[in-house]
């Protein structure tokens, strides 16, 4: 027989018979690992990841989106009060320059000879957030798909306040409510410019919807620009509903559209009130207008239809102040 047949050992004689091969040490042979499973059953394949996304984007209907595939940038994980992950280097600086409130910051192991890694750990440290050595697999798992360079920082779930909160708190300061809603704006870093434009003109809160709304993400808190930790911002179920709440406490709600039949400037401002603010183009929904005590615009040139929900909001605010402080 050719090979190695004749070396010597590589026969076994025992009562069972010669057997060529691995000296009859079967015990002791490689079991084959069964059918190649799916490409998505298997953790790492693009085609396992894709269907993971697709499942938490069913789950997560009516949440913003992650950044992308490939980028860097901030998502969100566990469904519905879950944390949100900021990755990529320069994203997760300017998180923490930006002092967006953070609970860890993993770090992959020999990477913080980096420059920009150094600036995240020592900004962590400074912030009293704890700064965590992470392999590469979990890292991948955290990001998702996401390029992370090695450096995740973990936002905490935001602690949302209930609409009855934001009057409350006019009240314990004996001053005339101001509260700002938002129909339907997607856009988290037009929430967070309004929560600034609320903090800066004397608004005592931002009430959101549950669904199909920006949501408090980092992106937010980053545009607030520490406007957030300041303003509160309450969610409901649902809007409409919680307009007719106001409007039973006494509050006059205000619609801020175009076409309206009056401008901002004719608002009684010294009323207690309630802005609300419609998303850019479609503007204030059927049910969210006709429970509005009011509709007012801003003037504006002929050649612009609309403005940016954000500006909208700072013009309206700014025009109110102002009657109110004379």
């Amino acid at each position: 027989m050719a090979g190695n047949s004749q070396r010597k050992g590589a026969i076994r004689k025992d009562k069972k018979g010669a057997t060529v091969g691995s000296g009859g040490q079967r015990r002791k042979q490689l079991k084959g690992r069964g059918p190649t499973p799916k490409a998505d059953e298997r953790d790492k394949h693009p085609a396992a990841k894709r269907k993971r996304a697709a499942a938490k984007r069913e789950e997560q209907s009516g949440r913003r989106p992650s950044s992308g595939r490939g980028g860097s940038g901030s998502r969100s994980r566990g469904g519905a009060g879950g944390p949100e992950y900021v990755v990529g280097r320069n994203a997760v600086v300017e998180a923490l320059a930006a002092r967006i409130p953070a609970t860890a910051l993993y770090v992959a192991e020999r990477i913080e000879n980096d420059e920009r890694v150094r600036e995240a750990v020592d900004a962590a440290n400074h912030q009293s957030v704890s700064v965590l050595d992470a392999p590469r697999i979990e890292l991948d798992r955290l990001a998702d798909g996401l390029t992370h360079q090695g450096v995740i920082l973990q936002i905490p779930p935001y602690e949302y306040a209930h609409a009855d909160d934001l009057l409350a708190r006019a009240l314990d300061r004996k001053q005339t409510p101001l509260i700002v809603a938002l129909d339907h704006v997607t856009d988290p870093r037009n929430l967070g410019a309004v929560v600034r434009s609320a903090a800066a003109f004397g608004a005592h809160g931002v009430l959101v919807p549950e669904r199909r709304a920006a949501s408090m993400t980092a992106s937010a808190w980053k545009t607030a620009s520490g406007a957030a930790g300041r303003v509160p911002v309450a969610r409901c179920t649902n809007l409409a509903r919680a307009l007719a709440a106001y409007k039973k406490a006494g509050l006059f709600v205000v619609g801020l559209d175009a076409g309206a039949d009056v401008t901002i400037d004719e608002v009684d401002a010294e009323l207690p009130l309630v802005l609300v603010i419609g998303a850019e183009g479609a503007g204030l929904s059927r049910l969210v207008r006709e429970g509005c005590d009011v509709v007012a615009g801003i003037p504006i040139a002929g050649e612009s239809e609309s403005l940016n929900a954000s500006v909208a909001a700072g013009i309206g605010l700014y025009a109110l102040a102002r009657q109110r402080t004379g």
